[in-house]
């Protein structure tokens, strides 16, 4: 599917092509296996591709996100991280662990459920409204 999808991008001239493999559980082989045959099929068409590979981590997930991303980016190479689930009353402070170990950008983070609430990280307005969060909280 993935290099219909690509070759089909490719003859529309077409500068972007989103592969969501969302539900992947990094303790399941078998899955992790699939999400290296894809980066391999795309390589088969374009040598260069994947130019990206984000990984989207829950902001709940708490510090098992940090053998998560470790096991995506051995199995696949994570290019970046994209923290969603930051609306309810996870803080997501566990990002920093995971970009620091793995030295891997922030690329987005998500605040709800429409287009407009995916925006592009921003480390003082994070941890301005991390601090603020734990400040309302200690009153």
């Amino acid at each position: 599917m993935i290099f219909d999808a690509l070759k089909s991008a490719q003859s529309r001239n077409i500068d972007v092509l989103i592969a969501d493999t969302a539900g992947r559980l990094h303790t399941q082989n078998n899955l992790m296996d699939e999400l290296a045959k894809i980066k391999r099929v795309l390589a088969k068409i374009d040598p260069s591709a994947p130019h990206e590979t984000m990984l989207v981590l829950d902001a709940g997930t708490g510090q098992n996100a940090l053998s998560q991303a470790s096991n995506f980016k051995q199995a696949i190479g994570v290019t970046g991280i994209t923290l969603t689930k930051l609306d309810g009353t996870a803080r997501g402070g566990m990002i920093f662990s995971v970009s620091e170990s793995l030295q891997l950008p922030i690329r987005f983070i998500g605040v709800g459920e429409s287009v407009e609430d995916l925006r592009e990280f921003d480390s003082e307005e994070f941890v301005d409204a991390l601090m603020s969060d734990i400040d309302s909280r200690d009153k």
